[in-house]
């Protein structure tokens, strides 16, 4: 049985967390440090003496992960994911790795653990706990660290650290994840980023899964360690054939991944709410990021985002979790997913005629309601006209109406009950 099949697939919703020093001053994550990034127009360019300076003295609040997951939880996430260390070095626990080298809460926040802050509120809410480390660590005197004379920053090369410097820093990750994976009780996701600076083999990638998996044997990991996830993670696009294997697309509500407070190109509630129908209709996952300022609150725009697609999804909720993916395009214009007898219709545009489902068994369609409002909808069935006269039980369509009392303002969801199980792409 795939890893994944445990949870992961019936999980559909989660929370991605950025925050580390960058949001106190209103920077995208990490990217500044290197001069920004082609895949974030809104990026800052930020000298690296100056980006580290910013992390002096910073006091991160432990009271703000709990806000962050009660969001989640009332969102209808049922996972989250934190960013423990991003690629700017930062860590989000009191690391004990690197002797005298420590970047991190240990040293500008004695005394504080996010990481642990945030375990304890996924634990009280109910949420499935992952935790992201960045691979490479643009601030460690052994990665080597990135310097102004580096720039400009060039996907796929990264300046050479020694023999002796790679060592160090291999066992200074291998170090960060054993206190990772032994000293905050079961996590159930290890997602990686920025394997592209060095190959599989200098990570030592096999290395790696073997110590995960001896620490957490039941975690499940992104296919972000090269050749050994579980999982696929598309960036920012929802794919229009799904992949192969379980698949979860991560996104963010604007154009950045942290609190970048020059960005206000944000994505509508009806926009996102409509990608977790489409992400759902393909088998996958939606994790849908927030990037706290620098107090730890979610800013108000994301948390607007978030409170809206709570209340779509404490209505619509059946149609989304622990489904399977319905229908072909051509039977149904719009996503559709599916649980046993019910087939769920996701209406992403007001309809303007009745609504036409096709290829499905009609003569066992039982009844239509629409799954927000309760409404029972009516409907008539088309059967080719050979088949109704030789009684022959197959495919037909299903012509649908629905009055505007029955809609929804985001996303009107039909539910049609048939009296066996309905397969996939019928027809």
């Amino acid at each position: 049985m795939r890893r994944t099949a445990d949870w992961f697939e019936a999980a559909r919703f989660g929370l991605f967390v950025h925050w580390g020093p960058w949001a106190r001053a209103g920077w995208e994550a990490s990217w500044p440090l290197v001069g920004g990034a082609p895949t974030l127009p809104l990026c800052q360019d930020v000298p690296a003496a100056t980006y580290h300076a910013n992390a002096e003295g910073w006091q991160p609040d432990p009271e703000a992960p709990e806000r962050w997951v009660a969001a989640a939880k009332a969102a209808g996430m049922t996972y989250a994911i934190l960013g423990s260390r991003h690629h700017d070095g930062y860590a989000l626990w009191p690391s004990r790795a690197g002797g005298a080298y420590s970047h991190g809460v240990g040293r500008t926040a004695p005394g504080t653990d996010i990481v642990r802050a945030f375990v304890d509120a996924c634990r009280r809410h109910g949420l499935k706990t992952g935790l992201y480390y960045s691979l490479p660590d643009w601030h460690h005197p052994s990665y080597p660290p990135f310097t102004d004379a580096d720039r400009p920053y060039r996907f796929g090369f990264y300046p050479p650290a020694t023999a002796g410097q790679w060592a160090d820093y291999r066992a200074y990750v291998r170090a960060q994840l054993t206190e990772l994976l032994s000293d905050y009780g079961r996590i159930d996701i290890l997602w990686f980023d920025g394997a592209w600076e060095r190959t599989p083999a200098q990570w030592d990638v096999d290395g790696l899964e073997r110590l995960i998996r001896e620490l957490q044997p039941d975690i499940l990991i992104n296919d972000r360690l090269p050749g050994k996830g579980d999982y696929a993670t598309p960036e920012q696009f929802v794919p229009p054939e799904p992949p192969a294997e379980p698949w979860e697309t991560c996104l963010t509500m604007n154009m950045s991944w942290g609190f970048n407070s020059s960005d206000d190109r944000y994505k509508s509630a009806t926009s996102l709410v409509h990608t977790l129908c489409e992400v759902a209709s393909r088998g996958g996952n939606l994790l849908l990021n927030v990037g706290p300022d620098g107090a730890g609150d979610v800013p108000a725009p994301q948390a607007e985002r978030l409170a809206a697609m709570g209340r779509w999804v404490a209505l619509h909720g059946e149609a989304i979790f622990a489904t399977e993916p319905g229908l072909r395009p051509w039977q149904f214009y719009g996503p559709t997913t599916r649980r046993d007898r019910v087939l769920y219709c996701h209406l992403l545009m007001q309809p303007v005629a009745p609504v036409s489902v096709r290829g499905v068994r009609v003569r066992h369609l039982k009844r239509v309601t629409a799954l927000g409002s309760g409404h029972d909808l009516p409907f008539e069935v088309r059967i080719p006209v050979i088949d109704e006269l030789l009684g022959v039980d197959g495919a037909g369509e299903v012509l649908i109406e629905v009055p505007d009392a029955a809609r929804d303002a985001v996303a009107t969801v039909l539910r049609l009950e048939f009296d066996e199980p309905v397969a996939a792409s019928a027809g």
